[in-house]
């Protein structure tokens, strides 16, 4: 069975460039990570109601490659909050520039914390509805 990519938006939507790439067309792994942590700091910074710093990144697998002109959408979905720390769990999918199919290229775990403008540690204010 084929994995079919989440069903809400994503967190960022970007086309892969030559810039991003080495010399054979393959986008570095860096510049993907980058862009997933870009969308985990979205949704950190949201939940937290200021600013967030990225403290760790684990877990993260790459399945297949990203080529030039894949547009690679990335997913971030909050998993847990702890005092001053929030998980946030990661997916880039990617898909050819003249296709409709889409694959999953890498997950991986991020952990924030918020800080203040002192860029000390502060609590995560409590979830409003």
């Amino acid at each position: 069975m084929t994995e079919l990519p989440p069903e809400k938006a994503p967190t960022i939507r970007v086309t892969a460039m030559p810039a991003d790439a080495n010399p054979y067309g393959d986008i570095f792994g860096g510049w993907l990570m980058g862009q997933m942590d870009l969308a985990a700091g979205s949704v950190a910074s949201r939940r937290s109601g200021g600013r967030a710093v990225t403290i760790a990144a684990d877990a993260m697998k790459f399945h297949m490659p990203v080529v030039v002109g894949d547009e690679v959408s990335v997913y971030a979905d909050l998993n847990t909050v702890g005092r001053t720390s929030m998980t946030i769990e990661v997916e880039a999918w990617r898909r050819a520039r003249h296709s409709n199919d889409s694959c999953k290229v890498t997950q991986a775990r991020f952990i924030f914390v918020a800080v203040g403008d002192d860029r000390k540690p502060r609590p995560v204010p409590p979830e409003t509805n």
